[in-house]
Protein backbone atom coordinates (compact mmCIF):
# COMPACT_ATOMS: atom_id res chain seq x y z
CA UNK A 1 0.00 0.00 0.00
CA UNK A 2 2.67 2.43 1.04
CA UNK A 3 4.49 1.45 -2.38
CA UNK A 4 1.54 2.15 -4.37
CA UNK A 5 1.06 5.83 -2.21
CA UNK A 6 4.36 6.94 -3.28
CA UNK A 7 4.46 5.50 -6.61
CA UNK A 8 0.73 7.46 -8.18
CA UNK A 9 2.28 10.84 -7.68
CA UNK A 10 5.57 9.93 -9.22
CA UNK A 11 3.41 8.68 -12.19
CA UNK A 12 1.62 11.86 -12.41
CA UNK A 13 4.54 14.12 -12.00
CA UNK A 14 6.30 12.28 -14.94
CA UNK A 15 2.99 12.59 -17.48
CA UNK A 16 2.79 16.36 -16.42
CA UNK A 17 6.54 17.03 -16.79
CA UNK A 18 6.35 14.87 -20.43
CA UNK A 19 3.10 17.21 -21.37
CA UNK A 20 4.95 19.96 -20.45
CA UNK A 21 8.19 19.10 -22.80
CA UNK A 22 5.89 18.72 -25.61
CA UNK A 23 4.18 21.85 -25.50
CA UNK A 24 7.42 23.24 -25.13
CA UNK A 25 8.73 21.47 -28.20
CA UNK A 26 6.14 22.61 -30.17
CA UNK A 27 6.19 26.15 -29.43
CA UNK A 28 10.02 26.51 -30.14
CA UNK A 29 9.80 24.58 -33.06
CA UNK A 30 7.03 27.19 -34.37
CA UNK A 31 9.58 30.24 -33.66
CA UNK A 32 12.26 28.25 -35.47
CA UNK A 33 9.90 27.01 -38.48
CA UNK A 34 9.32 30.64 -39.00
CA UNK A 35 12.29 31.96 -39.40
CA UNK A 36 13.47 29.65 -41.38
CA UNK A 37 10.93 30.63 -43.91
CA UNK A 38 11.55 34.33 -42.91
CA UNK A 39 7.83 34.89 -41.89
CA UNK A 40 7.34 36.60 -39.24
CA UNK A 41 6.96 34.35 -36.01
CA UNK A 42 3.86 32.77 -35.33
CA UNK A 43 2.54 32.33 -38.93
CA UNK A 44 2.84 28.97 -39.11
CA UNK A 45 0.60 27.88 -36.23
CA UNK A 46 0.87 24.15 -34.60
CA UNK A 47 -2.00 22.29 -32.12
CA UNK A 48 -2.20 19.53 -30.56
CA UNK A 49 -5.38 17.96 -31.73
CA UNK A 50 -7.58 14.76 -31.25
CA UNK A 51 -10.01 12.46 -32.90
CA UNK A 52 -12.17 9.62 -31.86
CA UNK A 53 -12.46 6.57 -34.25
CA UNK A 54 -15.81 4.46 -34.63
CA UNK A 55 -14.74 2.42 -31.88
CA UNK A 56 -14.28 5.17 -29.48
CA UNK A 57 -10.49 4.78 -29.42
CA UNK A 58 -9.52 8.63 -28.82
CA UNK A 59 -5.98 9.39 -30.95
CA UNK A 60 -3.96 12.73 -30.14
CA UNK A 61 -2.03 14.42 -32.89
CA UNK A 62 -0.24 17.78 -34.03
CA UNK A 63 -1.67 20.07 -36.62
CA UNK A 64 0.60 22.18 -38.48
CA UNK A 65 -1.22 25.45 -40.60
CA UNK A 66 0.54 27.30 -43.16
CA UNK A 67 0.44 31.23 -43.61
CA UNK A 68 -3.14 31.66 -45.68
CA UNK A 69 -1.22 32.98 -48.61
CA UNK A 70 0.88 29.90 -49.34
CA UNK A 71 -1.72 27.28 -48.41
CA UNK A 72 -2.72 24.47 -50.31
CA UNK A 73 -5.87 23.12 -50.88
CA UNK A 74 -4.69 19.45 -49.86
CA UNK A 75 -3.70 18.56 -46.23
CA UNK A 76 -1.14 15.72 -45.74
CA UNK A 77 -1.81 13.24 -42.54
CA UNK A 78 1.62 11.87 -41.60
CA UNK A 79 0.80 7.85 -39.50
CA UNK A 80 3.88 6.78 -37.52
CA UNK A 81 5.73 3.79 -37.38
CA UNK A 82 6.25 0.79 -34.38
CA UNK A 83 7.11 1.67 -31.47
CA UNK A 84 7.21 5.33 -32.24
CA UNK A 85 4.31 8.28 -32.14
CA UNK A 86 2.59 11.64 -33.29
CA UNK A 87 5.53 14.08 -31.76
CA UNK A 88 8.64 11.80 -32.91
CA UNK A 89 11.22 14.60 -33.14
CA UNK A 90 12.10 13.78 -37.36
CA UNK A 91 8.11 13.91 -37.79
CA UNK A 92 7.54 17.31 -36.46
CA UNK A 93 10.14 18.74 -38.46
CA UNK A 94 9.28 17.11 -41.95
CA UNK A 95 5.85 18.89 -41.03
CA UNK A 96 7.69 22.15 -40.30
CA UNK A 97 9.19 22.08 -43.45
CA UNK A 98 5.99 20.67 -45.51
CA UNK A 99 3.83 23.46 -43.66
CA UNK A 100 6.91 25.71 -45.20
CA UNK A 101 5.83 24.63 -48.50
CA UNK A 102 2.33 25.29 -48.23
CA UNK A 103 0.73 22.41 -47.19
CA UNK A 104 -1.41 21.91 -43.59
CA UNK A 105 -0.03 18.44 -42.42
CA UNK A 106 -1.53 16.33 -39.85
CA UNK A 107 1.01 14.02 -37.99
CA UNK A 108 -1.67 11.58 -36.24
CA UNK A 109 -1.55 8.50 -33.44
CA UNK A 110 -2.94 4.87 -34.22
CA UNK A 111 -4.08 2.98 -31.34
CA UNK A 112 -0.55 1.08 -32.17
CA UNK A 113 1.56 4.29 -31.03
CA UNK A 114 4.38 3.68 -28.78
CA UNK A 115 5.30 -0.28 -27.57
CA UNK A 116 2.30 -0.15 -25.43
CA UNK A 117 -0.06 2.53 -24.27
CA UNK A 118 -3.98 2.40 -22.49
CA UNK A 119 -6.27 2.86 -25.41
CA UNK A 120 -9.88 3.29 -23.78
CA UNK A 121 -11.63 1.91 -20.61
CA UNK A 122 -14.59 0.84 -21.91
CA UNK A 123 -16.75 -0.54 -18.98
CA UNK A 124 -13.84 0.09 -16.60
CA UNK A 125 -12.34 -2.50 -18.77
CA UNK A 126 -8.93 -2.05 -20.05
CA UNK A 127 -7.66 -1.86 -23.35
CA UNK A 128 -3.88 -1.94 -23.92
CA UNK A 129 -2.75 -0.41 -27.66
CA UNK A 130 0.75 -0.10 -29.32
CA UNK A 131 3.72 -2.27 -30.61
CA UNK A 132 3.45 -4.85 -27.85
CA UNK A 133 -0.71 -5.06 -27.36
CA UNK A 134 -2.31 -3.27 -30.15
CA UNK A 135 -3.96 -4.98 -33.03
CA UNK A 136 -2.59 -3.73 -36.46
CA UNK A 137 -5.59 -4.76 -38.58
CA UNK A 138 -8.13 -2.36 -36.06
CA UNK A 139 -6.12 0.73 -36.98
CA UNK A 140 -7.58 1.30 -40.28
CA UNK A 141 -10.56 2.88 -38.11
CA UNK A 142 -7.94 5.76 -36.92
CA UNK A 143 -6.79 6.48 -39.92
CA UNK A 144 -10.40 7.17 -41.52
CA UNK A 145 -10.78 9.34 -38.11
CA UNK A 146 -7.51 11.57 -39.21
CA UNK A 147 -9.23 11.62 -42.52
CA UNK A 148 -12.61 12.66 -41.82
CA UNK A 149 -10.84 15.27 -39.28
CA UNK A 150 -8.76 16.79 -42.63
CA UNK A 151 -12.28 16.45 -44.29
CA UNK A 152 -13.79 18.82 -41.29
CA UNK A 153 -11.04 21.32 -41.63
CA UNK A 154 -12.34 21.97 -45.62
CA UNK A 155 -10.33 19.62 -47.27
CA UNK A 156 -11.46 17.66 -49.99
CA UNK A 157 -8.25 15.53 -50.43
CA UNK A 158 -5.33 14.17 -48.93
CA UNK A 159 -1.93 12.73 -49.23
CA UNK A 160 -1.54 9.28 -46.81
CA UNK A 161 1.54 8.91 -45.55
CA UNK A 162 3.05 6.03 -43.75
CA UNK A 163 6.59 5.57 -42.14
CA UNK A 164 8.18 2.35 -41.37
CA UNK A 165 5.28 0.54 -39.75
CA UNK A 166 2.89 2.81 -40.82
CA UNK A 167 3.25 2.02 -44.50
CA UNK A 168 1.82 -1.34 -44.51
CA UNK A 169 -1.24 0.41 -41.77
CA UNK A 170 -2.11 3.51 -44.89
CA UNK A 171 -1.63 1.03 -47.54
CA UNK A 172 -3.67 -1.43 -46.53
CA UNK A 173 -6.38 1.21 -45.27
CA UNK A 174 -6.71 2.57 -49.20
CA UNK A 175 -6.54 -1.26 -50.39
CA UNK A 176 -9.78 -2.04 -48.13
CA UNK A 177 -11.27 1.39 -49.07
CA UNK A 178 -10.52 2.97 -51.92
CA UNK A 179 -11.27 6.07 -50.29
CA UNK A 180 -11.31 9.07 -53.06
CA UNK A 181 -10.45 11.48 -50.68
CA UNK A 182 -6.80 10.20 -50.89
CA UNK A 183 -5.48 11.86 -53.96
CA UNK A 184 -1.53 9.67 -53.12
CA UNK A 185 -0.34 7.54 -51.22
CA UNK A 186 3.09 7.93 -49.29
CA UNK A 187 5.43 4.80 -47.74
CA UNK A 188 8.33 6.07 -46.35
CA UNK A 189 10.68 3.42 -45.35
CA UNK A 190 8.42 0.36 -45.66
CA UNK A 191 8.53 -3.03 -46.12
CA UNK A 192 9.14 -3.25 -49.51
CA UNK A 193 10.32 -6.81 -49.78
CA UNK A 194 7.53 -9.70 -49.52
CA UNK A 195 6.68 -11.22 -45.75
CA UNK A 196 7.99 -14.83 -46.24
CA UNK A 197 8.76 -15.16 -42.59
CA UNK A 198 7.22 -18.47 -41.24
CA UNK A 199 7.62 -18.69 -37.06
CA UNK A 200 8.10 -21.30 -34.91
CA UNK A 201 5.16 -23.62 -34.20
CA UNK A 202 5.45 -23.41 -30.62
CA UNK A 203 5.43 -19.22 -30.53
CA UNK A 204 1.58 -20.16 -32.48
CA UNK A 205 0.53 -22.87 -30.34
CA UNK A 206 1.25 -20.32 -27.13
CA UNK A 207 -0.29 -18.00 -28.90
CA UNK A 208 -3.72 -19.78 -29.65
CA UNK A 209 -3.42 -21.20 -25.83
CA UNK A 210 -3.53 -17.88 -24.60
CA UNK A 211 -6.20 -16.83 -26.55
CA UNK A 212 -7.92 -19.84 -25.83
CA UNK A 213 -7.28 -19.53 -22.43
CA UNK A 214 -8.92 -15.52 -22.29
CA UNK A 215 -5.40 -14.50 -21.65
CA UNK A 216 -4.89 -12.24 -25.06
CA UNK A 217 -2.03 -9.25 -23.76
CA UNK A 218 -0.16 -12.09 -22.28
CA UNK A 219 3.41 -11.54 -24.42
CA UNK A 220 4.20 -14.26 -26.64
CA UNK A 221 8.33 -15.03 -25.60
CA UNK A 222 10.11 -15.13 -28.71
CA UNK A 223 8.09 -12.46 -30.55
CA UNK A 224 8.19 -10.55 -27.58
CA UNK A 225 4.37 -9.22 -28.36
CA UNK A 226 0.73 -10.03 -27.24
CA UNK A 227 -0.74 -13.18 -28.14
CA UNK A 228 -3.45 -11.06 -30.00
CA UNK A 229 -0.63 -9.06 -31.62
CA UNK A 230 0.83 -11.77 -32.90
CA UNK A 231 -2.30 -13.91 -34.30
CA UNK A 232 -3.55 -10.48 -36.20
CA UNK A 233 -0.05 -10.13 -37.98
CA UNK A 234 -0.17 -13.92 -38.53
CA UNK A 235 -3.13 -14.12 -39.73
CA UNK A 236 -2.89 -10.98 -42.44
CA UNK A 237 -4.20 -12.22 -45.89
CA UNK A 238 -1.45 -13.47 -48.04
CA UNK A 239 -1.97 -10.30 -50.78
CA UNK A 240 -0.90 -7.97 -47.96
CA UNK A 241 2.45 -9.84 -46.73
CA UNK A 242 3.41 -9.82 -50.71
CA UNK A 243 1.37 -6.32 -50.78
CA UNK A 244 4.15 -4.46 -53.85
CA UNK A 245 3.03 -7.85 -56.20
CA UNK A 246 6.93 -9.46 -56.32
CA UNK A 247 5.84 -13.11 -56.21
CA UNK A 248 1.91 -12.69 -56.94
CA UNK A 249 -0.01 -11.13 -59.26
CA UNK A 250 -2.99 -10.87 -56.39
CA UNK A 251 -1.75 -8.36 -54.64
CA UNK A 252 -2.85 -5.51 -52.76
CA UNK A 253 -1.14 -3.34 -54.43
CA UNK A 254 -3.92 -4.01 -57.19
CA UNK A 255 -6.70 -2.73 -55.25
CA UNK A 256 -4.93 1.13 -54.89
CA UNK A 257 -5.91 3.30 -57.51
CA UNK A 258 -4.01 6.38 -56.99
CA UNK A 259 -0.74 7.66 -57.34
CA UNK A 260 1.99 6.15 -55.24
CA UNK A 261 5.37 7.34 -54.46
CA UNK A 262 7.60 5.11 -52.56
CA UNK A 263 11.00 6.20 -50.85
CA UNK A 264 13.82 4.97 -48.83
CA UNK A 265 17.45 6.05 -46.83
CA UNK A 266 20.43 5.23 -48.27
CA UNK A 267 21.92 4.49 -44.90
CA UNK A 268 20.84 1.36 -43.23
CA UNK A 269 17.01 1.77 -44.41
CA UNK A 270 14.68 -1.01 -45.22
CA UNK A 271 15.97 -1.30 -48.90
CA UNK A 272 18.13 0.20 -51.91
CA UNK A 273 17.38 1.20 -54.91
CA UNK A 274 17.14 -2.22 -56.47
CA UNK A 275 14.14 -2.61 -54.52
CA UNK A 276 12.61 0.43 -55.76
CA UNK A 277 13.11 -0.51 -59.23
CA UNK A 278 12.02 -4.10 -58.47
CA UNK A 279 8.37 -2.64 -57.31
CA UNK A 280 8.39 -0.80 -59.93
CA UNK A 281 8.56 -3.43 -62.60
CA UNK A 282 6.56 -5.74 -60.16
CA UNK A 283 3.56 -3.36 -60.28
CA UNK A 284 3.90 -2.66 -64.31
CA UNK A 285 3.17 -6.47 -64.78
CA UNK A 286 -0.12 -6.38 -62.44
CA UNK A 287 -3.42 -6.59 -64.46
CA UNK A 288 -4.41 -2.90 -62.05
CA UNK A 289 -2.49 -0.79 -59.39
CA UNK A 290 -2.02 2.44 -59.29
CA UNK A 291 -2.36 5.46 -61.46
CA UNK A 292 1.61 6.10 -61.28
CA UNK A 293 4.19 4.81 -59.49
CA UNK A 294 7.26 7.37 -58.14
CA UNK A 295 10.18 6.32 -56.16
CA UNK A 296 13.11 8.12 -54.43
CA UNK A 297 15.94 7.74 -52.21
CA UNK A 298 16.67 10.34 -49.40
CA UNK A 299 20.69 10.32 -49.30
CA UNK A 300 21.96 10.42 -46.53
CA UNK A 301 18.75 9.05 -44.85
CA UNK A 302 18.30 6.34 -41.81
CA UNK A 303 15.48 4.84 -41.10
CA UNK A 304 13.58 7.96 -39.56
CA UNK A 305 15.27 10.38 -41.87
CA UNK A 306 17.73 12.00 -38.65
CA UNK A 307 19.19 15.28 -40.57
CA UNK A 308 17.48 15.18 -43.50
CA UNK A 309 13.98 16.50 -42.68
CA UNK A 310 14.52 18.79 -44.86
CA UNK A 311 14.90 16.68 -47.67
CA UNK A 312 11.79 14.27 -47.17
CA UNK A 313 9.51 17.33 -47.19
CA UNK A 314 10.95 18.71 -50.31
CA UNK A 315 10.48 15.33 -52.00
CA UNK A 316 6.56 14.91 -50.22
CA UNK A 317 5.72 18.61 -51.16
CA UNK A 318 6.79 18.50 -55.05
CA UNK A 319 5.33 14.99 -55.59
CA UNK A 320 2.18 16.55 -54.02
CA UNK A 321 2.73 19.67 -56.21
CA UNK A 322 2.15 17.39 -59.30
CA UNK A 323 -0.74 16.18 -57.86
CA UNK A 324 -2.37 18.86 -57.84
CA UNK A 325 -1.19 20.20 -61.07
CA UNK A 326 -2.90 17.32 -62.70
CA UNK A 327 -6.08 17.95 -60.82
CA UNK A 328 -6.06 21.44 -61.63
CA UNK A 329 -5.54 20.61 -65.50
CA UNK A 330 -8.17 17.34 -65.39
CA UNK A 331 -11.09 19.80 -63.79
CA UNK A 332 -9.71 22.76 -66.34
CA UNK A 333 -9.19 25.40 -63.51
CA UNK A 334 -6.92 28.19 -64.19
CA UNK A 335 -4.17 27.86 -62.38
CA UNK A 336 -3.15 30.15 -59.93
CA UNK A 337 -0.64 33.06 -61.44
Amino acid sequence: MILRDVKAPIQMAARAAAVAMLCAALSIGQSIAAQANDQKAGEIKEHIVQVQSKDDVADAGALFTPPEKISKPIAVIWIHGATLNFYSPTYLAISRGLAKRGYTVITGNTRMHDLGNVEAWPGGKRIRGGTYWGIPSEQVRDIAAWIDFAEGLGFKQVVLVGHSAGANAVREYQAQTQDPRVAGLVLASGDVRPDTRVPPAEWVSKAKQFIADGKPEELVQGPFLSAATFLDILNRPPEFKDFLGALSTNAGVTRIQCPLLVFLGTNGDVGNEEDLEQIKSSIKRLPTGPSRVDTALIQGGDHVYDGQEERVAQVIASWSDKLLSANTERSGTPKNP
